[in-house]
């Protein structure tokens, strides 16, 4: 049995954790049409959830691909409310349903450099658990959003992200990431924006923390 040392344990982050500096966020078909097919839970929710990971991709200046579907022809334009959070970035449009089969889509993931993906899409059983299984299939570590991806029924979704689990994807949700993104409240330069996405985003949690700025004259916690 191997011994283990303690004299070796010490405060550090462990390179398991998600950082500003080692990930890229894919955001994959969040458009009208494909909300419009999502029965698995409820789409504002969804789309609460998309637009506050997108909030935290950008709070801490992490790289970000945004892709659509046959944007012209069947899905519609990008969720506005997910374009308003990057106004100038570009969107990659594809016409297939695995966006690992677009080389434009590859390219610009490779480009940054990341090997952790934080991705999100609709739908979950489609366009969502094909580029994972690509991309883990090419050794990328997966993170995938639930909270901010969508299935046609909840089966279709629960089973996706079963699927997408034991080939070695992690599931996470939007406050995760975002707070993993933080761990420390000193960090000063990002903790206003990230307490400002929690306020608007962040359901129960966001009103203590207007109570505690109210009231308490508290920090998020």
């Amino acid at each position: 049995m191997t011994e283990f040392n303690l004299d070796n344990v010490k405060a550090a982050p462990s390179e398991d954790l998600i950082t500003p500096e080692n990930s890229v966020f894919l955001f994959v078909d969040h458009q009208p049409q494909m909300f419009f097919g999502v029965g698995s839970g409820d789409r504002q929710s969804i789309i609460n959830g998309t637009v506050a990971l997108a909030k935290a991709a950008k709070a801490f200046n992490v790289p970000t691909v945004l892709t659509t579907v046959a944007a012209q022809s069947f899905s519609g334009n990008l969720l506005p409310a997910l374009r308003d959070v990057f106004p100038d970035d570009e969107i990659i449009d594809r016409t297939t349903m695995n966006a690992w089969e677009d080389q434009n889509v590859v390219d610009a993931i490779k480009a940054t450099g990341r090997r952790k993906i934080v991705i999100s899409g609709l739908w979950t059983e489609v366009c969502l658990v094909l580029p994972v299984l690509s991309a883990l299939a090419q050794g990328y570590e997966i993170y995938v959003v639930a909270d901010a991806s969508g299935g046609v029924t909840a089966e279709a979704h629960e089973h996706a992200l079963l699927r997408m689990v034991n080939a070695g994807a992690v599931p996470v949700t939007w406050l995760q990431i975002l707070l993993e993104l933080q761990r420390d409240w000193a960090r000063g330069e990002t903790y206003v924006a990230v307490t400002d996405i929690v306020k608007a985003h962040g359901g129960a949690y966001g009103l203590g923390l207007h109570y505690a700025g109210d009231f308490l004259g508290g920090h998020a916690g």
